[in-house]
């Protein structure tokens, strides 16, 4: 062989190598995305299932803090001639009437007082 054709064929086996290199880096890097990827959809999913179970925590929280105040409320003791004066007084109900007397623990002027403003 010549001295050119020995340069050439050294040029394209140094080509080939490369291109074989660059093959391989190339699926590397595609194999490293697709971790990266699915780790990232990994930790998507998980965020929205802790944002659910807060969600779920919250509103137990809330329901038996609701139903704790009720209880609270339905134990304190009004009268019936208190209930029919705020009822008169203020136009409503008589489930507003009581609920404002007990939410003011029974008194009368403080009802009536939260029910103006």
């Amino acid at each position: 062989k010549t001295d050119q054709e020995s340069f050439v064929a050294c040029q394209q086996v140094m080509d080939a190598e490369a291109q074989e290199k660059q093959k391989k880096h190339d699926n590397e890097s595609a194999a490293d995305l697709e971790r990266v990827t699915d780790y990232a959809e990994e930790k998507e999913i998980h965020v929205t299932d802790i944002g659910d179970v807060l969600a779920n925590l919250g509103k137990t929280s809330n329901a038996k803090q609701a139903a704790e105040r009720e209880r609270e409320l339905s134990a304190v003791k009004i009268s019936k001639e208190d209930v029919e004066l705020v009822m008169r007084e203020m136009e409503i109900n008589k489930v507003k009437a009581e609920r404002a007397l007990r939410e003011n623990k029974g008194d009368v002027v403080a009802a009536l007082t939260a029910l103006v403003n």
